[in-house]
Parts: structure tokens; C-alpha cells; sequence
């Protein structure tokens, strides 16, 4: 099989050597046994092997000493070439050679058989190109998406990525019918005037911490934090309410736990919940923008919010009338408050204590 490889690549060198030498990738051909009888120009840049350093070995010496995305060394177990060379069949992977300096780097690899006239495989072709930079705009663009999930909602996120995708303007409002949570700490200011910058900081990131836990955990999504605030917005108001309970009844409990036990001063909070349809658009300038929900509905919240005791769920009835009958009995009625911007009171219901 050596000679009709061989003898294939004689009577086509001047053509394919002119052709294969011309492309950027790394082009190298092998016979039956893996003896490597050409090797390009491109596969000479791409890994510092001159073609004198590699002709005629064999390439499961380790000239590359290949290994896979999991770190597993390829040459002399789960080579692709060489099962393609046994199946027959092409084969596409992702490989980590090692350049004539040392360094690894990864690359795309494309393996293709050679048959004779006759359709017996009597060689085989690897083409593979250098993915560094392509790798590195993948991980930076995956540090970029980490980074900025942490400072705008999963909805602003997706909602952003899929109109890019779809090359639409961002500009177009939507009418949703949303359950909007307010979450505010009670006496900020009275706290703040005793306690460290850093403390404060470090007591804000741990109670949103818990708070955007939580909130995903109910599918829901934090719009916004305003200072010692916070904003998340529900497709189901049961979602919404959920988690109000769990953030008072267990992550605040839980967080107000391990202060005692650091002698730090527990924290209380107010929750306000109401629901109705919400604007959802693009605020703010040319160069900046916040897909974010405004109206009455979200000003209703905050005023609700403002109206709840310390520790308890204060929701509307809008938010009453939305939930299951199980968590509609949580709830018991707290009175008739009248909001600024409303001809008729809003009525209230508090989360009954346990």
C-alpha cells in the first residue's frame, strides 16, 4: 500500500504540491501504516516542523503529540486518522497539538480518506487549521457575557441577543402583563451613618446575592437594584410570591443567622408585590440604553412596598386575584390605602405570620 500511495502522490506531486502549498492550513498525507509522505508549507507555519523533520515518519511517533479536548494523548489510542483510515469514514475533531516550541495550541482538523481507482483506501489526507485567536474571542466573549449578566437582567440579555440576531431595531415596546416585586431594606440611612463602607457593601451583596438565588430559582428576573433596592419582575404572580416567602421566611433568616453569630446587626426588609400590565421598552439615551418595564403598575409596587411591614409580604389585589387558591390563603386582608395617581384605593393583603 506504501507504493500505490506513493506511487498516487508521484504522478499527482507536481499539481497537488502547487495546490496544497498555496492554502494557509496544514495539509498532511499518510499511507496505510500512518508514514507521513507530505507535509505543506501551511502545516510547516502552523507548527514549526519543517518538512525534512517529519517525511517519512510515522506519525504516531508523537511528532504533535495530539491530544483531545478532555486532555486524552491521541497518537497511540484514539487517533482519528487512524480510525478513519480503518472505517473508511471522514472525520471532523477538535485537537490540541503541541508546536516545536512546546506550547499547545488548538485547531480544527478535517480527515478525509484516499482510495485508488479501484475504492481501496490507500491513504489518508488531514487538513487542520489554527483556532488560537478564533478560541480566544470565544472565551473573551464568554468572560464579556459573565460580566455583563451581572449587571443587567437574563430578559434585557436575551431579549437584546435575540433582536441582534434577528438584525432588529431595538426599539420596539411591548405591552406584558407582569407581577412587579419591590424589595427595599428597612432604615438604610440610620445603618449606613454606623457601619463601614465596606460593610455596607459587603452586607448589600450577600442580602441581593440571595435575592437573585432565589428570584431565578421562581422564574423570575431581576429588572434593576437601586441602591438598597431591588426590583424583579414574574410572568406568574405565584412566582412572584414564592419568592418573597423564601427570601423572608429563609435566605434572610438564614443571612441574619450568620450576622449574629459574626456580631454584625440584622437587617430587615419590606416586599411589595403588584401586578398588571407593564410598558417594556428601551429608556434612556443614544448611547445608552435599558430595556426595562415602566408604568403604573411598577409605580404601584414601589408604593406598596413603602406600605409593608418590616419583614412581611405586602401585595395589591391585582396579585391576589392572579394566585392559586393555596397561596391566595396565605394572605389576609390589611386595608384600603390611597395611592397617589389612583382615583379608587388600592387594597392591600399582607403574607399572614406564622
Amino acid at each position: 500500500m506504501v507504493k500505490d500511495i506513493m506511487q498516487w502522490f508521484e504522478e499527482n506531486r507536481e499539481t497537488s504540491a502547487l495546490l496544497l502549498d498555496s492554502i494557509f492550513d496544514g495539509v498532511y498525507i499518510v499511507d496505510n501504516d500512518r508514514h507521513i509522505i507530505y507535509w505543506n508549507k501551511g502545516a510547516e507555519t502552523i507548527t514549526g516542523h519543517l518538512k525534512q523533520d517529519v517525511i517519512g515518519r510515522w506519525c504516531g511517533d508523537n511528532i504533535l503529540n495530539h491530544i483531545d479536548e478532555n486532555g486524552v494523548l491521541l497518537c497511540r489510542t484514539a487517533c482519528p486518522l487512524k480510525r478513519s483510515l480503518q472505517t473508511g469514514v471522514n472525520a471532523n475533531a477538535k485537537i490540541f497539538p503541541k508546536h516545536k516550541d512546546g506550547h499547545r495550541f488548538p485547531t480544527e482538523t478535517h480527515i478525509g480518506v484516499i482510495r485508488n481507482e479501484e475504492g481501496i483506501i490507500i491513504g489518508s489526507i488531514e487538513v487542520f487549521r489554527d483556532i488560537s485567536a478564533t478560541e480566544d474571542y470565544r472565551i473573551l466573549q464568554e468572560k464579556f457575557n459573565t460580566l455583563i449578566k451581572k449587571y443587567v437582567s437574563t430578559t434585557t440579555y436575551d431579549d437584546i441577543l435575540s433582536r441582534v440576531k434577528i438584525q432588529n431595531q431595538i426599539n420596539q415596546p411591548r405591552i406584558l402583563d407582569m407581577s412587579v416585586l419591590y424589595l427595599d431594606m428597612v432604615n438604610f440611612t440610620g445603618y449606613s451613618e454606623n457601619t463601614s463602607s465596606e460593610e455596607i457593601v459587603n452586607m448589600l451583596n450577600d442580602l441581593f446575592g440571595i435575592c437573585e438565588v432565589i428570584t431565578t430559582e421562581n422564574y423570575g428576573d431581576i429588572d434593576k437594584f437601586i441602591g438598597d433596592a431591588m426590583m424583579a419582575v414574574f410572568a406568574d404572580a405565584n412566582d412572584a410570591v414564592n419568592s418573597a416567602i423564601n427570601i423572608i421566611n429563609n435566605g434572610l433568616r438564614t443571612m441574619n443567622e450568620a450576622r449574629k453569630e459574626k456580631g454584625l446587626q440584622t437587617i430587615s426588609v419590606r416586599i411589595g408585590i403588584n401586578s398588571g400590565p407593564v410598558l417594556q421598552g428601551d429608556i434612556g439615551s443614544l448611547d445608552r440604553k435599558d430595556l426595562t418595564i415602566i408604568g403604573d403598575t411598577v409605580n404601584t409596587a414601589s408604593r406598596i412596598e413603602k406600605a409593608a411591614p418590616n419583614n412581611r409580604v405586602l401585595i395589591s389585589e391585582a396579585t391576589l386575584s392572579r394566585l392559586s387558591l393555596v397561596n391566595s390563603k396565605l394572605f389576609q386582608e390589611h386595608g384600603v390605602v390611597s395611592v397617589r395617581g389612583k382615583t379608587e384605593p388600592v387594597k392591600f393583603y399582607v403574607l399572614k405570620q406564622e
